[in-house]
């Protein structure tokens, strides 16, 4: 029987499965809409407020205040407050999450493995208001007695706590990127004299580099658009400094901020607010390509 005769023989598709299909099409075609929905409210609004507010104010005036009377529109101040308390965050996070899953992957027994990571698992649970309250009321009155001027609502302790927020992020992912790794590279390498310390870190580590990279970047895109930690802890006061002592604000906590107030829809403080989110989604997309790309690339280098 020739493929032609078959085809004409083969059964079609039953009612029960072009339903399922059906289905999983319209499921699927629900989230790109509702994305495209998402992006068409933050760009409409953000095209409105650049016809009232030039664009190189938006970039360069190093004042944001735009509930105030006589407004400023400068987004320096928020992106310098958000990049420094992620930057602290990371700081913390990304040593500790990987030294973590080095030992979760390559040192520890199976079941302290295991045991390890549901509980690395509980603490991504955690609501972040609590790790909020807890940099605020726990974490701050102890560096106020260590380091000098330092004010209550500030990026250093937030950033802190933040670190530990994320510290799961990075732990787990990355130890099942190393978990990933053939067996047959750790025995190549102890074959040829490598020390167990030289099997992580010259082989394990290369072989795992995307799924490393990955887990740092999810961590990053967690902590940009954390909110409750930054708008607890480090304040609400838009400055442009990079002082970890000094109040600041995030693009996360100011939307916070106007998001509860009172200002009329279609004002140009409300569109403010979606300039602020625009720009929040511009960086994080950028920086997910841009993160994609360097995974792309170390995977051909080293797989």
């Amino acid at each position: 029987m020739n493929a032609a005769a078959w085809a004409q023989k083969k059964p079609s598709k039953s009612l029960k499965e072009r339903a399922v299909v059906l289905v999983l099409f319209l499921l699927a075609l629900v989230s790109v809409l509702t994305t495209a929905g998402i992006i068409f409210t933050l760009f409409g609004e953000t095209l409105q407020f650049f016809r009232q507010v030039p664009l190189l104010e938006f970039l360069f005036a190093p004042e944001w205040t735009p509930l105030f009377a006589e407004p400023r529109y400068g987004i320096g101040a928020l992106l310098a407050g958000t990049f420094l308390f992620t930057a602290i965050g990371l700081v913390v996070a990304i040593p500790l999450g990987l030294l973590t899953a080095a030992y979760l992957s390559e040192y520890a027994p199976f079941e302290q493995s295991v045991r390890v990571k549901g509980i690395m698992e509980l603490l991504e649970g955690i609501p972040t208001v609590v790790f909020g309250y807890f940099a605020l009321l726990f974490v701050t009155p102890i560096f106020q007695n260590l380091i000098p001027g330092l004010n209550l609502f500030n990026p250093l302790s937030a950033g802190l706590v933040l670190g530990f927020a994320i510290l799961p992020y990075i732990s787990n992912v990355a130890s099942d990127a190393m978990m990933a790794v053939p067996r047959s590279l750790r025995e190549a390498a102890y074959a040829l004299g490598a020390t167990k310390f030289e099997v992580v870190t010259r082989v394990v580590f290369p072989a795992a580099i995307s799924g490393i990279v990955a887990a740092i970047i999810l961590a990053t895109s967690r902590a940009i658009g954390e909110t409750m930690i930054a708008a607890i802890a480090a304040g609400q006061r838009p400055m442009l400094t990079l002082d970890p002592r000094e109040t600041i604000a995030t693009m996360t906590s100011y939307i916070v901020q106007a998001a509860t107030g009172d200002q009329p829809a279609g004002s140009l403080a409300s569109r403010a607010l979606f300039s602020v989110g625009t720009t929040l989604f511009v960086l994080t997309l950028t920086f997910n390509i841009l993160a994609q790309r360097i995974v792309e690339r170390y995977r051909e280098r080293y797989e």
